[in-house]
């Protein structure tokens, strides 16, 4: 479950939002870097939601009765009908785990849409602030340093604060 969120994470790193040029010379400002930090916090608790909403498709699932041990019989034998045939797999299960490999599936697009959602709203963040951002935290590892502490800090408040990614965009 953890590979396909890793999995999330990778694609979604690959991924570029093309702009004009910034001007070298340009210094990212505390508030572009709030914006960004707070884009990237507002992105994990979409992607802990998930996870989340995953976790409970697998645990209280009336189907696949026995939660996590079960989903994992089934995985591991998924795609070989004779162990398949061995655990005594319900046509009801399948239909279920299905469903739930569907789901997971579905995650790392939606998650993708999300991202340039939020990259390319100009009241959350903007393409060109992402950009600059992103190519500062590229060159400047104290400009990394600076901005990774703002996100731990968010995502931290976040948690505390119970909040919920914005998702009306």
């Amino acid at each position: 479950m953890k590979r396909v969120f890793v999995l999330a994470f990778l694609m979604l790193g690959m991924m570029s939002v093309q702009v004009n040029a910034q001007d070298e010379s340009e210094e990212v400002t505390e508030e572009e870097m709030m914006k960004f930090a707070a884009m990237e916090a507002n992105f994990a608790a979409f992607i802990a939601g998930k996870q989340a909403e995953m976790e409970d498709m697998i645990k209280s699932n009336e189907i696949i009765e026995g939660g996590g041990a079960r989903y994992n019989e089934i995985k591991a034998a998924w795609g070989n009908d004779e162990k398949l045939a061995e655990i005594n797999i319900t046509e009801e299960e399948k239909a279920e785990y299905q469903r739930i490999q569907d789901f997971i599936g579905s995650i790392g697009e939606s998650a993708r849409e999300y991202k340039t959602d939020l990259i390319m709203d100009a009241d959350v963040l903007g393409a060109a602030t992402y950009n600059k951002v992103n190519k500062a935290i590229k060159e400047n590892p104290e400009v990394k340093e600076k901005v990774d502490t703002m996100i731990a800090e968010m995502k931290k408040k976040n948690a505390e604060e119970g909040q919920e990614p914005v998702t009306d965009m």
